[in-house]
């Protein structure tokens, strides 16, 4: 797939146009979100995605657009289990509920150019060392393995070093001065626990890119694929937040199928590796003769998994409504 420049610079101000709306829209006066608004919005921004493959669909032919929706799938779910590390966040820092959607928007936008750094350097390091498939197998099967655990999830939040060195150099004031992220307070100029918020949001953000971006590349190769599903699912992200609402912490098995996601694409990405070896210290640098995993099976198996969580998820819940994950506040 061959994406000159000026496709590169069309999706991105398309891109940041759509952020401008809705930051425009919705932010103008700002609100709670409600359930319904937060649910059209998620429907605009699904759809906009599918048109988007299936632009990618109608000139490049059905595997490329094929790539895209597995990415797009695969990290708007993955994005949703970092949902309740966000609702932490949110209570932890106590943010009004009129400000949250702007919190989301910022700090998603911040996490968004954080990732396409991610996803440069990934690129990068794929066309010169394709055998780097081998190890981001590893690490999925790994995380995977880790998440299946229990091992990734964190009771509580707890302040990174780029906010802790943010707070270092920065005056912070004590108390939220509406939607603002500086102000001045007796001539001097002070940053809002708003701007820490939005730091806090891009930051936690940009830990949870470090399983995401190697799983999208065992998808797809082409960086392009890989920015765009990317960008779709955060976008989308914001509102889906304020749409599952209490939902969220009923999908108590959501780790576990997001671990059989990220242990299958483990699978795929070695078993790809293998297939075009060229270590010398592997089959004197010949490539195995093993089966891959095709883009419509992965396709299946991702939504398939995922259906069978929420289901599973749902009817636990119901027989054992204290299985209900509880964020814990700060």
């Amino acid at each position: 797939m061959t994406v000159p420049v000026w496709l590169w610079l069309a999706t991105i101000a398309g891109l940041l146009i759509l952020l401008a709306i809705d930051l425009f829209v919705v932010d103008r006066h700002p609100h709670e979100v409600s359930i319904a608004e937060a649910g059209r919005w998620v429907v605009f921004y699904v759809a906009m995605a599918v048109l988007f493959g299936a632009g990618i669909w109608y000139f490049e032919g059905g595997t490329p657009a094929g790539e895209f929706f597995a990415g797009y799938i695969t990290e708007y779910s993955l994005s949703v289990d970092n949902l309740f590390i966000f609702l932490i966040i949110m209570t932890t820092f106590k943010v009004p509920a009129i400000h949250q959607h702007k919190v989301l928007l910022i700090g998603i936008l911040m996490a968004l150019v954080l990732r396409g750094g991610f996803i440069a350097a990934g690129a990068a390091l794929i066309e010169r060392f394709s055998a780097v498939f081998y190890l981001f197998g590893a690490f999925l099967i790994y995380t995977g393995y880790k998440l299946a655990r229990g091992e990734d999830e964190d009771e509580e939040f707890k302040e990174n070093a780029g906010l802790r060195m943010v707070r270092r150099f920065l005056p912070v004031t004590d108390e939220y001065h509406g939607s603002k992220s500086f102000t001045r307070i007796d001539g001097k100029r002070y940053v809002t626990p708003m701007f820490i918020v939005m730091i806090a949001i891009g930051s936690t953000d940009l830990l949870f890119a470090l399983d995401s971006i190697p799983a999208i590349f065992g998808l797809t190769k082409e960086p392009f694929l890989v920015f765009t599903a990317n960008a779709f699912a955060l976008m989308g992200l914001r509102q889906l937040y304020f749409l599952l609402g209490g939902l969220l912490a009923k999908l108590v098995y959501l780790s576990i199928g997001l671990s059989v996601i990220l242990g299958f694409i483990g699978v795929k990405l070695i078993l790809e590796a293998l297939h075009t070896n060229s270590l010398p210290f592997l089959n004197g640098g010949e490539p195995f003769g093993v089966p891959t995993i095709g883009i419509g099976l992965s396709l299946s198996v991702i939504v398939g998994v995922l259906v069978i969580t929420t289901v599973a998820s749902l009817i636990k819940v119901k027989r054992h409504p204290e299985a209900v994950k509880q964020p814990v506040e700060g």
